[in-house]
């Protein structure tokens, strides 16, 4: 068990690690390498290469963004084995669809709870 632990944190460490040497070392900004790692993860989901590094490395692998890209590869393979091409439009939608909710959702509470300021510098 603790074996899972330590291959989440060198794993999910590592994608860590190459969006700051991303962030330090090029002049792409934020948004730009936010999408890369979302498309680096559909892409590498989408040829099988994404899936033995979530079975290895669990949640180290599925939490940061390249696992959302993973996820949308994967809901879009399932829809359209099952729906046809009409998955490809259908199937990121439906596999993404609880976590983009939550995220709404928890968006809506802290914009609530907390009162919007500019902030002083």
């Amino acid at each position: 068990m603790f074996m899972d632990f330590l291959w989440a944190f060198v794993i999910g460490g590592t994608l860590c690690l190459i969006g700051q040497l991303l962030i330090d070392l090029t002049k792409l900004n934020p948004a730009r390498i936010l999408v890369t790692f979302v498309v680096a993860g559909v892409l590498l989901g989408g040829v099988g290469l994404y899936k033995p590094l979530v079975d290895f490395a669990g949640a180290g692998a599925t939490v940061p963004l390249t696992g959302f890209g993973y996820l949308l590869s994967e809901g879009v393979q399932k829809a359209v084995g099952e729906k046809g091409l009409l998955g490809i439009f259908t199937g990121g939608f439906t596999a993404a669809a609880s976590g983009i909710a939550a995220v709404v959702v928890f968006a809506l509470i802290v914009a609530m709870l907390f009162k919007r300021g500019d902030k002083m510098t």
